[in-house]
């Protein structure tokens, strides 16, 4: 027989305590009622005068309650790991952590001859030490220089005082002549996905400012000082590429008035015109500045580039677009200048002998809708053998042209009549719907493959190494493909 009003008495008072628990601190709990609940199991054993089977059951009850209610405190080693990135955790921290999730474990066992839960309020404060692992200095990242993992107190001591939450990954070491990012220079955000260009944007690097996108957000203070083609991820970890912009992209993408002459017309135009460093280049019909730009890396700074343009308007936005890209090649050279080699002018070419007089050009660039009537000013001060290259719309434009040169009796020579198509593809491994890679049909026989590859295929992922020619591509030409741009025509200067 034994007497059950201390067991009530114990488990109402477990009821309460587990119940009081989200309203009061834990360290604060544990100190109230650490002993008041182990001597009410003493007590409750001291009063017991039978062994029947309900009173070992209650009993087991109350020991199963205790270890609930008597929840083990964190160890400042696992209060600093929860604040930090799980993926940025090291496995040198990741094996302290379970050596005191073991060690917890056992100081929590319940002891079969007294029947007492033995709880050791002692974590990091034990009398036996941890076990010293061995790491170098450079892995540890989330501590401050001269401070271990195993050191509790004083790494609660730095992350009290405001230690940042992680520790950014080292900057790989610059190449000669290498710069970083920095503010005041135009950069490009891209975005891919499956192939495609989703989002491409071209901005100036300020201070205090964020990079917008349906893909989340980036501030450009994040940007400075790192390198040129670097992945970064948004607020909505959507990876976009960060690079410098290429003479290409930056005539894509930068303010325009009038339509411009796209790169693949530009890199056309100048092959037929055979530019080289050091000519002297005339070109009619600025625009927007996007030709007026290749013709200045082509002649380079010891050649000169004559651009004339009727309306002003077009003018001041090619000058515009023309220093803005000067500017930011000098933050990204690090101080090295594009050459100043562009004299832009207003002017109808027609009209305009006086500005010509005394110059001789190695080639001309004109895109006009009329280029015909310009045609007799420009034709004398050619140099004998050289090329006049016409941007023109449309073919109408193309008949205009020749017939005008035919009524004229120029001295010009039609030798190409061309249209520039670009055919963009696609070409990416074949995948499964599972994401995992296909793999190219052999008649040899599984064995085999095994003998010439190496590989088991027991185990394989997606992402592992596979044999040369053993993967088969997908290829097909990409949907978006780029429309008609302009009819190039190459005349070619001649003496009778």
């Amino acid at each position: 027989m034994s007497i059950h009003i201390p067991m009530a008495r114990a488990l109402l008072w477990q009821t309460l305590a587990r119940n009081q628990i989200p309203s009061i601190g834990h360290t604060r709990y544990r100190k109230l009622h650490k002993y008041n609940v182990q001597s009410r199991v003493h007590e409750v054993r001291r009063f017991s005068v039978g062994t029947n089977k309900m009173d070992e059951d209650d009993s087991q009850k109350v020991r199963r309650d205790v270890s609930l209610v008597r929840r083990r405190p964190l160890s400042p080693l696992e209060r600093i790991s929860q604040l930090l990135p799980q993926e940025s955790l090291g496995p040198e921290v990741e094996q302290l952590r379970d050596c005191n999730d073991d060690r917890t474990d056992e100081s929590l066992a319940v002891t079969e001859d007294s029947n007492t839960l033995v709880a050791s309020d002692k974590i990091c404060e034990s009398d036996t030490p941890i076990k010293e692992i061995t790491m170098p200095q450079e892995e540890i990242t989330h501590l401050s220089n001269g401070q271990t993992v195993a050191d509790c107190s004083d790494v609660q001591s730095q992350v009290g005082a405001g230690t940042p939450s992680h520790v950014a990954e080292p900057l790989p070491k610059s190449l000669p002549r290498e710069t970083m990012i920095e503010f005041g220079e135009l950069l490009v955000a891209e975005f891919r996905k499956k192939g495609r260009v989703e989002f491409r944007k071209m901005f100036q690097l300020q201070e205090g400012v964020r990079l917008q996108s349906s893909w989340g957000t980036i501030n450009h203070d994040d940007m400075a000082g790192r390198p040129s083609g670097r992945i970064m991820r948004t607020t909505h970890w959507a990876p976009i590429l960060i690079r410098r912009p290429s003479l290409e992209d930056y005539v894509l993408l930068m303010k325009r008035g009038p339509a411009i002459a796209y790169p693949k017309d530009a890199s056309m135009m100048l092959t037929m015109m055979d530019v080289v460093e050091g000519d002297c280049v005339l070109e009619s019909g600025s625009g927007s500045g996007a030709m007026s730009l290749f013709l200045s890396r082509a002649v380079g700074s010891k050649g000169t580039v004559l651009s004339v343009e009727v309306r002003e308007d077009h003018l001041g936005r090619s000058v515009k677009n023309y220093k803005r890209w000067r500017s930011s090649w000098a933050r990204r050279r690090g101080g090295e200048e594009w050459p100043d080699n562009v004299h832009f002018h207003q002017a109808d070419l027609s009209s305009a002998s006086s500005l010509l007089a005394g110059r001789g050009f190695h080639s001309v660039a004109l895109d006009l809708i009329s280029p015909q009537l310009v045609l007799p000013t420009v034709v004398p001060h050619l140099h004998p053998g050289a090329v006049c290259a016409v941007y023109l719309a449309n073919i109408t434009q193309v008949v205009d042209l020749l017939d005008g040169i035919r009524c004229s009796s120029l001295p010009l020579l039609c030798e190409r009549i061309i249209e520039v198509p670009v055919r963009d593809w696609l070409v990416a491994p074949a995948r499964q719907k599972d994401g995992d890679f296909c793999t190219r049909k052999s008649p040899l026989s599984n064995e085999d493959k095994k003998d010439l590859c190496g590989v088991e295929e027991k185990g394989e992922s997606a992402n592992d190494a596979r044999p040369f020619g053993s993967v088969p591509y997908i290829s097909r030409p990409h949907p978006e493909q780029l429309s008609h741009t302009a009819f190039l025509v190459k005349l070619r200067k001649y003496v009778q």
